[in-house]
């Protein structure tokens, strides 16, 4: 048995209503979130400037660990290059270039 226009049409606006409710919820769900970013933005303005030595000594520290793992990083990768190009002596033009590069540093090693 089908169903008559109007009953289409009335299943149409209850389904229409729901999702209209749903998008309601949705977007009193996003109002929450949006006010409790705002609040937690605004705590942590407020403790950085109620707490300034506090706020300088993260940020000392934290200058610290980047310098130190950039310091630790450069090493680990030159390392590993003057390993690779250690492996191209052979070659008879790069190796010239390379085992000079490699005499020269070597220089610098020793006291």
């Amino acid at each position: 048995m089908s169903q008559s226009p109007t009953d289409r049409l009335l299943s149409k606006i209850d389904q229409l209503l729901e999702e209209i409710q749903e998008a309601r919820k949705l977007n009193d769900r996003m109002d929450k979130i949006a006010m409790f970013l705002e609040d937690i933005r605004l705590a942590d303005v407020i403790q950085n400037y109620t707490a300034p030595r506090k706020l300088l000594w993260i940020n000392f520290l934290a200058g610290l660990a980047r310098g130190l793992g950039l310091t630790i990083g450069t090493a680990i990768v030159l390392a590993i290059l003057g390993s690779v190009l250690s492996k191209f002596l052979s070659i008879p033009i790069i190796g010239d270039y390379i085992s000079q590069l490699m005499d020269y540093v070597s220089t610098y090693r020793q006291p």
